[in-house]
């Protein structure tokens, strides 16, 4: 580890410090680490070709006509990138679905756009992980 000193007005050291302390950091340290890794990490998955694992989760509503099979054929077009899915019925009119995708993240980004993107699918979220690198 190196050390390195850096200068944060009291407004940001405030917010570092109640942010460490709702999620449990030992230190400043700890917390100022995770928030740069995020940083980082979401800076990477911005590249196209970087590898990455990807959850996208989104709720539809499965009355939308012909909605479930095209978000099932979308999951087999991109066979490739799909890893795995979950699906559950949360009521009478909606779903759940969380999709963990593996591969470049432009790809997994296009595949999240196309199935968000249809008619009936109400919110949606992707969370882009790269891997590779070996950061600590």
């Amino acid at each position: 580890m190196e050390r390195v000193t850096i200068t944060i007005d009291a407004a940001l050291l405030e917010a570092i410090d109640r942010l460490a302390a709702r999620r449990g950091y030992a230190s400043r340290s700890e917390a100022v680490r995770d928030l740069v890794r995020e940083g980082v990490d979401r800076e990477a998955a911005l590249e196209e070709a970087t590898p990455c694992l990807g959850t996208l989760t989104y709720v539809y509503d499965h009355a939308v006509r012909d909605l479930a099979r095209r978000l099932v054929q979308s999951q087999h077009d991109h066979h490739a990138l799909s890893v795995a899915s979950l699906h559950v019925h949360l009521d009478a009119e909606a779903c759940l679905e969380v999709a963990v995708l593996r591969g470049p993240s432009g790809a997994v980004r296009r595949f999240a756009d196309a199935v968000t993107s249809q008619r009936g699918v109400r919110q949606h979220g992707l969370h882009l992980v790269p891997v590779g690198g070996g950061r600590g």
